[in-house]
């Protein structure tokens, strides 16, 4: 918890805050962005060995500023060149079956440059952003190797066809299909799921999300094997001609039937390397991609909803990218705490702290459950877990214990103090 704690403190208010040394920190040269993601991912591999994993990657901008930001050096984020801001792109590594969060496997952030003179379809693929996809596939292979089971889980950006293809030997790919591709059966790719008999239907629970609320959903299944043939057009000829003409893989087709008036059903067409061999498996598929959600959570802890990053005033974009490196491992810590409330089942402490930490929670818990607590002021969790951390830090934070759940400005405000 070393590093995390003068970050989570520079960005209390969304401003700099931090003292001297920590500027000076930050302004080190030999302090690097590698080397931040070196050290969060080291603790990361120690936690996932024998475990099935998730490695669940995707990409946010942070959005700093207009003109002024532009002027000092940003990148252009968002549409236009307006808007200047960097992008952070995390791979967080979660438990298959719990939804755990172990930590980050990967870090990348990055400010754009100039808008390139050569058209995106004639760059070299290791020459565009969208390469962090399979950078960050081949870090969560190396980092997660102890791993039982590794599946890499992201969204529709990162349908990329050389992806399928260059995949580590050792970690499975799950994605969102964004394009309607070709198949060897002279078919594309919606076409032929819309054909596909349906194996069987069941019921979820959609959580509630900004401006949704919870409900019940009936989603059909269909699934089975597709062999992607190599795209026509998009990149260049020489890269085309060193990938393979054709890729197999399996496709998992869900949809939402009889959604609500005024809801968009869900549809969501998934492509795997798995070998999805029934209904169960197509299932599990699905419970996988729907935990792609939790990183959604985590940009929302570190934007909007707890450390508000994009509220930093930081002149200099390389000191940007290091406070930012620092912020994404702090806000992993935040976002532990903030599930523990939801699942209470027992995550090791050790996931989050460090066994330092440990007598100062236990300090903190006794003040507040006070000599005897009674059963509303006792910490109701498991000792050693994240959740009774997350009761200790809540408490800290403000939070009385008697009404709703502690949110990410509760955590965070604890863990500052």
């Amino acid at each position: 918890m070393a590093s995390p704690g003068p970050c989570i403190l520079a960005l209390t208010d969304g401003r700099w805050r931090g003292e001297i040394g920590f500027g000076r920190f930050l302004r080190n040269s030999s302090v690097t962005v590698a080397g931040l993601c070196e050290g969060a991912s080291r603790r990361t591999a120690e936690r996932v060995s024998g475990r099935e994993v998730l490695a669940i990657q995707d990409t946010s901008e942070i959005i700093l500023g207009g003109g002024r930001a532009r002027s000092r050096g940003y990148g252009p984020v968002g549409k236009g060149v307006q808007l200047g801001g960097v992008l952070l792109h995390p791979v967080l590594a979660v438990d298959a079956m719990t939804g755990e969060l172990f930590g980050l496997a990967d870090i990348a952030v990055w400010s754009r440059e100039k808008r390139q003179n050569v058209h995106h379809s004639q760059r070299p693929s290791a020459d565009k952003e969208s390469n962090r996809w399979l950078t960050g596939m081949k870090q969560a292979a190396d980092v997660l190797r102890r791993a039982a089971e590794v599946t890499v889980v992201s969204d529709r950006e990162s349908d990329i066809y050389a992806d399928f293809t260059q995949r580590p030997a050792t970690v499975h790919l799950l994605l969102r299909a964004g394009f309607n591709r070709r198949l060897d059966n002279g078919k594309k790719l919606f076409d032929h799921a819309d054909e596909l008999a349906e194996a069987c239907r069941f019921s979820v629970t959609i959580a509630a999300a900004p401006g949704r609320p919870e409900r019940h959903a009936i989603l059909a299944l269909r699934f089975g094997p597709v062999t992607l043939l190599q795209p026509e057009r998009g990149l260049p000829a020489a890269t085309l001609k060193q990938l393979p003409a054709s890729v197999r893989v399996h496709h998992v087709d869900i949809r939402e039937v009889d959604a609500p008036a005024g809801t968009a059903p869900i549809h969501w067409r998934l492509l795997t390397s798995h070998d999805v061999s029934d209904a169960g498996v197509a299932r599990k598929m699905v419970d996988f991609y729907r935990k792609r959600w939790i990183v959604e959570d985590y940009f929302r802890t570190l934007k909007t909803s707890g450390f508000r990053i994009e509220d930093a005033n930081i002149s200099d974009p390389e000191v940007m990218l290091k406070f930012l490196a620092l912020a994404a491992i702090a806000a992993v810590t935040v976002t532990q705490l903030l599930r523990a409330r939801d699942n209470p089942s027992g995550q090791c402490l050790s996931h989050a702290f460090d066994p330092d930490d440990v007598p100062l929670l236990e300090a903190v818990c006794a003040d507040y459950e006070g000599p005897p607590p009674t059963k509303r002021q006792a910490n109701p969790h498991l000792h050693g877990t994240i959740a009774y951390a997350a009761w200790v830090i809540a408490r800290l934070g403000g939070w009385m214990g008697y009404y709703g759940k502690p949110g990410p400005l509760n955590l965070n405000r604890g863990l500052t103090k």
